[in-house]
């Protein structure tokens, strides 16, 4: 049987985030074994990367000629479209892509991947489609420079290939994080060649941990579609995983641990001894060497101080540092922690439980309540917004009974993720330019399987793209746009939720 075509897409095109600015031309441009590409100096990524995801389906070389018909400039000229904006200029005779920086070129080739047939997006031959784009003229600028999606490793490992596949789903919706969870209660998946117990001991359950080559091949494989990976290393809480790998780094000496083997918060916490500190440090130093994100998370939150005020030693600590008690602890950890990153030239970056809880110079994740973030910047904090209400996918998105178990207590929906609004309009302008972005987190607890996980990441994660990248409020316009962009997944192969199957061949949900 011969493969289904896609008949060209009547009207605006449908894009997911919609651009900032698009208008809509007369007639096509047709991609042919003829097609070539003249790459201006600093536009040779975008090239490979137009490449490397067009190839598959369509067999279309793309060679670089002089004379070619798809121009790809880097002009620093074009200084007003910052970072990551692009223009875009589809003709019947030609395609221009135009960036002042290395990433909005990246960004351009993804907006070019979804005007094509959605058949261009599949990972095998697909012979006898018209690879055709609609001709048009696009202004593109995200509203906010933080875009990303948090995924935990560390309850639930995935190996490498995969994140390679979520990247390449950040990136085609022009996310730019992948905010990487890699240390809890329940795994340690960061290998530290000083340490070797973490990953021995504290590697084991939930799945295994990764080799330093794997991650800095992820790294890179990352950077080439514009997509940065932020590590996150946990403490002084969420720790059991390493204490069972190195006990004496806890507040009970003598004492044994396991790596937990259940979900919820552990009240097992690091001492504040030295060996604790330098121990954070190496852990850091390691993390810093794999991983060249300006940023460096290192978790802060859920953190009960229970063993701080019955050790000797932690009590010892407070008093001997002129803090008010073992609670204070916490706060003083982190400034360790965070002069630590500072020296080596990174930027601290730290849940935080109310907004008032860390150094102003760290950047901030409230997630408790969307308010806390306005404390945050009030404090002089760099904040990317975060709450549990409108970014936590491991929530059902329903509360139909076709929902699989997740997180109890809230259904976050796509219409909720969609009102999300990272600096809302009642903030002061100097509160909302501290907001660097958002977004989302996908907690494994619940997710036991690959496809279970993006069964959860979709269509919420293109809802948050619109926010974060266009920041209009459009649900008619965005439900609409969503409908085509759907058939994109679908090609991607990415799981539907059930009541989004079509009606010839339903897609169950994924099992709990």
């Amino acid at each position: 049987m011969p493969p289904a075509r896609s008949a060209p897409a009547p009207g605006r095109p449908r894009l997911v985030p919609e651009p900032t600015q698009l208008q809509s031309l007369p007639g096509r441009f047709t991609f042919d074994a003829t097609t070539a590409l003249k790459v201006s100096p600093g536009a040779e990524g975008a090239a490979a990367l137009l490449r490397t995801l067009l190839g598959p389906a369509t067999g279309l070389p793309l060679p670089a000629r002089a004379d070619g018909s798809v121009v790809l400039a880097l002009d620093r000229a074009l200084g007003g479209l910052g970072e990551e904006g692009y223009g875009l200029t589809i003709g019947t005779e030609g395609v221009l892509l135009r960036a002042a920086r290395p990433r909005g070129l990246l960004a351009g080739v993804q907006t070019l991947r979804q005007l094509l047939p959605v058949e261009a997006l599949r990972a095998e031959p697909v012979p006898g489609v018209a690879w055709s784009v609609p001709c048009a003229q696009i202004t593109d600028i995200p509203r906010f420079p933080w875009r990303g999606s948090m995924l935990d490793v560390a309850r639930r490992f995935r190996p490498v290939s995969y994140l390679r596949r979520y990247v390449d789903l950040l990136a085609l919706h022009k996310l730019n994080v992948l905010h990487l969870h890699l240390t809890d209660d329940q795994g340690w998946r960061m290998p530290v060649p000083a340490l070797p117990r973490l990953t021995e001991v504290g590697g084991l359950p939930h799945g295994g941990a990764y080799t330093r080559a794997e991650l800095g091949g992820l790294v890179a494989y990352a950077a080439e579609r514009g997509v940065t990976v932020v590590p996150e290393i946990e403490m002084p809480g969420h720790v059991r995983a390493a204490l069972a790998a190195y006990p004496e780094l806890g507040n009970h000496p003598g004492r044994t641990y396991e790596v937990w083997d259940r979900w919820g918060v552990c009240d097992t916490i690091l001492g504040v001894h030295d060996q604790a500190l330098d121990f954070c440090r190496t852990v850091l130093d390691e993390v810093m060497d794999v991983f060249p994100s300006p940023y460096v998370h290192v978790g802060g939150e859920e953190c009960p101080t229970d063993e701080w005020h019955v050790s000797p030693a932690a009590r010892r600590r407070a008093a001997e540092e002129g803090l008010p008690g073992p609670a204070a602890l916490h706060g003083w950890f982190m400034e360790r922690i965070g002069e630590h990153l500072l020296a080596a030239g990174r930027h601290p970056l730290s849940w935080t439980e109310d907004g008032a809880d860390l150094p102003p110079y760290f950047t901030v994740m409230p997630w408790r309540d969307a308010e806390h973030g306005r404390t945050a910047v009030r404090r002089g904090h760099r904040v990317i917004m975060a709450p549990h209400r409108t970014t936590y996918l491991d929530y059902p998105q329903s509360a139909g009974p076709e929902e699989p178990p997740g997180q109890a207590g809230e259904v976050v929906d796509l219409r909720t993720v969609h009102g999300n609004d990272p600096a809302p309009a009642h903030w002061s302008p100097e509160e909302a330019g501290r907001v660097l972005g958002s977004q989302v987190q996908l907690w494994t607890e619940y997710v036991p399987t690959p496809a279970h996980a993006e069964y959860l990441t979709f269509p919420r994660l293109c809802a948050l793209a619109e926010v974060v990248w266009t920041g209009r409020h459009d649900w008619p316009g965005f439900q609409e746009r969503l409908r085509h962009h759907r058939t994109r997944l679908d090609a991607l192969g990415v799981p539907r939720r059930p009541d989004a199957a079509p009606a010839s061949a339903p897609v169950p949900a994924p099992a709990p």
